[in-house]
């Protein structure tokens, strides 16, 4: 395994992060972890020398932490460092931080955790948990040891991410979205610039944007085979970030142990700017390429469930994307008809929207994909 510094600390983690937010589940139920296979992945990860470990409260419906914590026995909670993240959307009142820390602790079965993020901020959302004083809370869990370090995961503009870097001298690391398609999104490059200079490690998530980069059009596949280097997409995708040395490491959300099989190989070359100039050149062109034939950048983190009509809104989005981006009409219209609830039935309440860390126009997409899929018109 290849090792990578993490801002100012004296502690090198492993390239490849484990994110436990899409393990594998029963029927399609997000909350239904297959917990042997889980673990096995978790733990294979562990023994090739991955050694940072993301969780989060809300993640497969609350039931990753579980998980992780079982998987974390045995010894191998000493192998690695813990992350996972206060909802700082549920937060309330002051009294809600502590109460969301030890229910996790507890979850867990761990008496502290690593790298704590403050989870999806948002400039609400950072609003609102200063007004209820998190720089006294934060000071106090750091001391009592239920926290090693204090970091924040990210979705929102550069100005934001900027103010809320300012705001507390004290980060130790941030975690934003980055891929090679997302390189002006959100925090983008600027961030990453940004956050780096005030010493703060950066964990990248979404480095395959929900699995988006590993799926090949025929156009694509062309444009990748022009490369002297043969690699997979997932691989292509994955060393461009590597590339960057001020990236600390990247995390993967891996639902089979094939995945995390692969990962680790891609992690094992890894290297910071290993990658040609003309192969970086490549790559910009296919950004190019996949902007035109994406229309929705969703990732599939399904924060927008539960829709309060039922709405399978992810599934719909990912129908309508990939109506587009194969041309594969039929098969499309086919899987949507198959769906309980149509988007038709979307009453425009907005609650998804509120909660989309890509800040997609869901209801507006919504309208497109039913009209689309109902239709009996070509693309």
């Amino acid at each position: 395994m290849r090792y990578r510094s993490f801002g100012k600390l004296d502690w090198r983690p492993s390239a490849l992060g484990f994110g436990a937010m899409r393990l594998p589940i029963v029927d399609g139920d997000s909350s239904k972890i297959v917990e042997a296979k889980a673990i096995k992945m978790i733990r294979y990860a562990i023994d090739q020398g991955v050694n940072y470990i993301d969780t989060a409260y809300p993640y497969h419906k609350g039931n990753s932490e579980i998980v992780v914590g079982k998987a974390l026995k045995d010894g191998y909670r000493k192998k690695v460092k813990l992350a996972t993240k206060l909802p700082v959307w549920l937060v309330e009142e002051g009294k809600d931080f502590d109460k969301f820390l030890d229910e996790q602790l507890k979850k867990l079965k761990v008496n502290h955790i690593d790298f704590y993020l403050l989870h999806g901020l948002d400039r609400q959302r950072w609003e609102k948990i200063c007004k209820l004083d998190i720089f006294s809370w934060a000071e106090k869990a750091l001391s009592d040891g239920r926290i090693g370090y204090l970091g924040f995961s990210f979705h929102d503009s550069y100005k934001v991410f900027q103010k809320i870097i300012d705001d507390y001298n004290k980060w130790t690391f941030c975690q934003i979205q980055y891929n090679f398609l997302d390189v002006d999104f959100q925090a983008g490059k600027r961030g990453l610039k940004y956050a780096a200079s005030k010493g703060l490690a950066v964990v990248v998530m979404e480095p395959l944007k929900g699995g988006k980069l590993a799926e090949l059009p025929q156009a694509i596949q062309k444009m990748w085979q022009k490369a002297k280097a043969k690699r997979t997409p997932v691989d292509w995708a994955l060393q461009w970030v590597w590339n960057q040395p001020r990236i600390s490491l990247l995390l993967s959300g891996m639902s089979t142990l094939q995945q995390v099989k692969e990962n680790v190989q891609s992690a094992n070359l890894s290297a910071v700017n290993s990658l040609k100039p003309e192969e970086l050149s490549l790559i910009d062109q296919i950004r190019e390429k996949y902007e035109k034939l994406v229309p929705i950048s969703c990732t599939q983190c399904k924060y927008c469930l539960p829709c309060p009509q039922g709405i399978n809104i992810p599934r719909i989005l990912d129908i309508y994307n990939n109506a587009k981006f194969f041309g594969r009409l039929k098969k499309a219209k086919s899987s949507y008809q198959s769906l309980d609830k149509k988007a038709s039935s979307c009453v425009q309440c907005g609650q998804c929207e509120k909660l989309c860390p890509q800040k997609i126009e869901i209801r507006k997409w919504l309208k497109k994909a039913d009209a689309l899929l109902s239709s009996p018109d070509q693309l």
